[in-house]
């Protein structure tokens, strides 16, 4: 099992999005995902209510910073993936999952406001990493990106980011009619209708890269450190 969290402490960096597109993409390929929707606008919920049995994914709602940890403990068995999305905060429960995270993907667009809460979670990273004497391992994921933008202007982006020691994914999160479309009507890429979604190939492509790159960064099951993290976590018995 393996956790990923999705983090910026700016809303509306594309977070939710790029949470749904991977856990889909998971579960697509016969993992058994595991969706926790922590953000309070719970747009993931809203989704799987519409979508109605998605196979191999299954959404958690109601997510609070008691339950995270049990919740975690709980699917040790039972899931290859738990994917987390959180509120564009960054609060006690953005804190508790960093922690608990085999890996953390920092959604950003090419906007100021985005870079600044990017950076709001990098040093909540570096923080929980020196206190609790862990290595929190973390890549920085560009979102909404026109399909008009060249290899060299990315290229550009990620030697930026890399020269102050920020890792960022290959794959960036293009920006797709689809990707609106799931939310709107529910379901995954897989089951809409190219004729009537333009560019749905290039928007499974997109996925399909992003969930390789994604799996390659992870290990297949949980960490002995997750596990020593998640019980320091839990409330110990009186």
């Amino acid at each position: 099992m393996a956790v990923i969290t999705f983090a910026n402490a700016k809303g509306g960096a594309g977070k939710t999005t790029a949470a749904l597109i991977l856990s889909t993409e998971l579960a697509r390929q016969g993992n058994r995902v595991v969706v926790l929707d922590a953000d309070p606008q719970r747009w993931i919920t809203s989704w799987s209510e519409v979508s109605g049995r998605v196979a191999n994914l299954e959404v958690i709602s109601h997510v609070t910073p008691a339950s995270l940890p049990c919740h975690i403990r709980e699917l040790k068995g039972e899931a290859d993936f738990i994917v987390i999305d959180l509120a564009g905060a960054k609060d006690a429960i953005v804190a508790l999952a960093l922690g608990l995270s085999d890996h953390v993907l920092i959604p950003v667009q090419g906007c100021a406001m985005d870079a600044r809460g990017a950076v709001q979670i990098l040093e909540l990273i570096r923080h929980i990493g020196e206190k609790a004497r862990v290595r929190i391992n973390h890549s920085v994921v560009l979102t909404r990106v026109n399909s008009l933008v060249t290899t060299r202007a990315l290229q550009t982006i990620k030697a930026l980011l890399a020269s102050r020691g920020v890792s960022v994914l290959d794959t960036p999160i293009v920006e797709r009619v689809a990707y609106r479309e799931i939310f709107e009507c529910g379901g995954t890429l897989q089951m809409m209708d190219p004729n009537r979604v333009s560019n749905l190939d290039k928007a499974r492509e997109n996925a399909y890269a992003l969930a390789a790159e994604v799996q390659n960064l992870l290990p297949v099951t949980a960490r002995r450190a997750l596990m020593s993290r998640l019980r320091s976590a839990l409330p110990r018995a009186a």
